[in-house]
């Protein structure tokens, strides 16, 4: 019938097959528009004259006419998508959820809501009114950066020639945050590679550390490569002060053929890169953040230095980015379906804490994979606590506030975890299986999980790609670096309490709410503050190696097992730049154990009046003094004198305690 009546010139109208068959067989073919107007005014002015609301009536026709394309036009995208995903089989990582009914509902409804309002096509277009409307479009390039980085990837491949030519024995790394961690990622699950250098990241201003790195290398056969996005960053900025000194020594006029820099155009760093001869200098792109820059040039340097096949990487990743873009519509969008799983978990059902588990030959992922969701999600007293590395326990060691994702290697039949997680999922507790078949593969999750932090984002109103409270401790640091440079030593400060090896400082408030007779006293009474949804973080300046990480994972299991609560570690100053910003400017839900120690050497910063042991103190000092200012539950216990004996002495006490 409404085909007959709108024949006319100047017109399209759509026909289904039916209607089409049905317009065959009994169909007026003629110009029917133009006839009986005069008839239509009367039907029109009759109808205004006895109320009728036709605009109403046409408006709302309209709107469940183009809503009903929406969605056939969404399912035939579902339906391609769909199509997509089996034909790549094993090519794309896969995502299984086993969800309780409540959080699978909110999950459907999220989605739902997100299809209607066409927001991942909103995301696509950069459209920054899909968080806050502020400045967030000025760091979304990261969608595109594998489309861009592919079509320069021949530079890359012609670098990494460059440097198996030169046979560089070690490539050391120097960076923080986004700069680092990434890059770790690679080096950690790829290993070396034939021909070219093992390569080493450090990320840390503890003299011990920097001092066993050192003792890593040689540095006529090093390639090294120092990362900052602003070149003004305090920590990549000492450490290259202090390797290329050493450089220098060893290689005289041709030291800077042994440097690379990974920066921004216009960077301090890149100036001095210039001046000191270095012999390559890659560009990042400003709108880029550092946590979201791995499959820029500063994961894809360090990448190629060490050997990684960079465009078979890339096109790995690309197969993510493909997986997730506008045109797949969210039920079927991994980084969406995860972004607004998370989100809902934390908006609605208070499961803020994300808890990672990999499979051993991928585990350093969740390094990387907690920066990102930290540092993103965790301000304005809202975000999602990412809880990295905390070894599987039976479900009644977990509560109510925990979304699991897993993330495992599909190279074996089973893996140790696989039980475990069966019988989390049994209990009831949220789980995301995410099954890679290779490890390459880590490049699609690299992506999915940029997509995701930022859907999830959207959900918590808050913008992921800023890092407010990061820049905080900064300041309190330099603060303290000036004071020493004017006096020669940081300001004093006097513990509430000292036992044996263990000094303990805070501030009054705390002091008052944990002030007690015995160290093992003053533990109890600080983890007796520890509420249900909380969580603890261990909080170490010390060197990270094997030895100090096994007493943190032991330690932080013994107070998840007493307290029945997520639990989070930290080297600093590496988490300053990671979880420190969820630790200041999230939910105030921490319970905070910082631990410095006396330096049992320590090292000039060339260039400067203090030491890397100076700037350590400042960062700790600093970082604590804002989580003081922010009114957070947190001591610090210093341990003077031998620092292996230290930990033990406060291993007792915390056993004593918890």
């Amino acid at each position: 019938m409404y085909v007959d009546t709108l024949i006319g010139p100047q017109t399209v109208n759509t026909l289904p097959p039916a209607t089409m068959d049905a317009f065959r067989d009994h169909g007026t073919v003629s110009e029917t528009l133009t006839k009986g107007v005069a008839e239509a005014r009367a039907v029109m002015e009759s109808a205004e004259r006895l109320g009728l609301d036709l605009n109403t009536v046409t408006t709302t026709l309209l709107n469940n006419g183009v809503s009903a394309f929406e969605d056939a036009f969404d399912a035939l995208l579902g339906s391609v998508a769909a199509k997509q995903i089996a034909l790549m089989g094993t090519k794309l990582t896969t995502l299984k959820t086993s969800l309780p009914s409540d959080l699978q509902s909110a999950l459907d409804a999220g989605l739902e809501d997100w299809r209607k309002a066409g927001t991942i096509r909103r995301l696509w277009r950069k459209d920054a009114a899909v968080w806050t409307s502020q400045s967030e479009a000025d760091w979304v390039n990261w969608l595109d950066v594998v489309d861009e980085r592919l079509t320069h990837v021949e530079e890359l491949e012609a670098f990494q020639a460059e440097v198996r030519a030169r046979g560089f024995q070690q490539v050391l790394l120097m960076g923080m945050g986004g700069s680092s961690m990434g890059p770790e990622v690679l080096a950690m699950t790829f290993g070396k590679h034939e021909g070219f250098g093992h390569l080493y990241v450090l990320d840390s201003t503890d003299p011990q550390q920097v001092a066993a790195f050192e003792r890593k290398i040689d540095p006529a056969h090093t390639l090294f490569i120092v990362a900052s996005k602003s070149g003004t960053t305090l920590e990549p900025n000492i450490m290259l002060a202090y390797f290329h000194d050493l450089a220098k020594r060893a290689l005289k006029d041709k030291a800077g053929a042994h440097f690379v820099a990974i920066t921004d155009p216009g960077s301090k760093l890149e100036a001095l890169a210039k001046e000191e001869g270095f012999w390559k200098i890659f560009a990042g792109d400003p709108k880029i953040g550092g946590r979201y820059s791995i499959l820029s040039n500063f994961g894809l340097v360090p990448a190629a230095a060490a050997g990684v096949p960079v465009r078979l990487f890339l096109e790995d990743a690309l197969r993510g980015v493909r997986l997730c873009d506008a045109s797949v519509p969210p039920a079927l969008n991994p980084g969406v379906q995860l972004g607004a799983l998370m989100g809902v978990a934390a908006t609605q059902l208070g499961r803020d804490k994300l808890s990672i588990i990999a499979t051993p030959q991928i585990a350093d992922f969740g390094a990387w994979l907690e920066q990102l969701v930290a540092e993103s999600t965790g301000k304005h007293g809202k975000g999602i606590i990412p809880i990295d590395n905390e070894t599987l326990g039976g479900p009644h060691r977990y509560g109510h506030d925990r979304l699991f994702v897993y993330l495992r290697l599909s190279t074996e039949h089973r893996h140790e975890q696989d039980e475990a997680i069966a019988t989390l999922i049994a209990a009831g507790q949220p789980v995301v299986t995410i099954n890679l078949h290779s490890k390459r593969q880590i490049a699609q999750e690299f992506f999915r999980w940029e997509v995701a932090t930022a859907v999830a984002g959207a959900f918590l109103g808050i913008d992921p790609f800023d890092q407010p409270d990061v820049e905080s401790t900064k300041v309190e640091t330099r603060k303290l670096t000036e004071a020493y440079e004017k006096t020669g030593a940081l300001p004093t400060q006097t513990p509430f309490a000292e036992f044996g090896p263990l000094a303990f400082f805070t501030d009054p408030d705390n002091a008052a709410a944990v002030k007690a007779e015995s160290a093992s006293a003053i533990l109890k009474a600080h983890f007796d503050r520890v509420q249900p949804g909380d969580y603890v973080a261990l909080l170490a300046f010390i060197e990270r190696n094997r030895e100090t990480a096994e007493w943190l994972q032991h330690t932080r299991l013994h107070v998840r097992n007493a307290k029945t609560i997520a639990t989070s570690t930290g080297f600093g100053p590496r988490f300053l730049h990671s979880t420190g910003q969820a630790y200041k400017g999230g939910p105030n839900t921490g319970v905070f154990l910082q631990i410095t120690a006396d330096n049992a050497r320590d090292l000039p910063v060339p260039g400067t009046s203090y030491t890397f042991g100076v700037v350590e103190s400042a960062q700790a000092r600093g970082d604590f003094d804002v989580l003081s200012e922010r009114k957070r539950r947190a001591l610090r216990v210093h341990i003077r004198g031998d620092l292996k004996q230290g930990l033990a002495a406060l291993a007792a006490a915390l056993h004593d305690a918890v």
